[in-house]
């Protein structure tokens, strides 16, 4: 069995696992799905965990956990386009073979390839850096949060399914590229404000033989 052939295998198992998750949407959760895909929808979200960040970490290290996020976010996206106009598969929505087997189509197509998702990526990217980020505050575990950013990253990503604009391998994909982008931008803000923000500068007041601090 050669490569082409076991790569158009793993095809036809991924289409066939994306029309069967995709047709467990319905009318009545179809909002829901294309909410949960509207990038502005979650604009508020990440205002929230903004804040939060500067209330729990102070300005510096919030401001150096936010340029991870960014930068995260930034690196998946290029790679993303990279990886896509590299392997030029097509999106479900262009695809005869899904739309003759009923695949439900929300959203407007979008451009012609689909390999990996973006949206996977940035949002477990962004999700990853939030977690290690917020863990700069020892007084917190933040394993609520924790769980939070991980369902909502997995609800997003599973959006894109819903809605008819990837496959269930793209997502796969795009969830283990943002995972390990997250993840070294991460340890890298957390590097620097443990490097340079980790500790705040004392001033030991001089003592008097006695024991007491000395008065000028």
């Amino acid at each position: 069995m050669d490569g082409s052939s076991v790569i158009g295998d793993l095809h036809l198992i991924d289409q066939d696992l994306t029309l069967l998750i995709n047709s467990w949407s319905s009318p009545w959760t179809d909002g829901f799905w294309m909410m949960m895909s509207d990038k502005s929808f979650w604009i508020p979200t990440y205002i929230i965990c903004a804040f939060f960040l500067f209330k729990r970490l102070g300005w510096k290290k919030a401001l150096v956990v936010i340029a991870s996020c960014g930068l995260a976010f930034a690196l998946c996206d290029q790679f993303s386009n990279i990886v896509k106009h590299a392997v030029v598969r097509l999106r479900p929505s262009y695809s005869s073979r899904m739309l003759r087997d009923g695949l439900n189509i929300l959203e407007r197509r979008g451009g012609f390839y689909g390999f990996f998702s973006a949206h996977a990526a940035n949002t477990f990217a962004t999700a990853m850096c939030l977690i290690i980020g917020f863990r700069n505050d020892k007084t917190h575990t933040y394993n609520a949060f924790r769980f939070w950013a991980l369902m909502w990253a997995a609800l997003v990503s599973l959006s894109r399914v819903f809605v008819g604009k990837h496959y269930f391998g793209d997502i796969l994909v795009g969830t283990a590229v943002g995972l390990t982008i997250g993840y070294l931008a991460a340890v890298t803000a957390r590097y620097l404000n443990d490097r340079f923000f980790g500790k705040e500068p004392t001033v030991q007041a001089e003592s008097s033989p006695s024991g007491f601090p000395s008065t000028p």
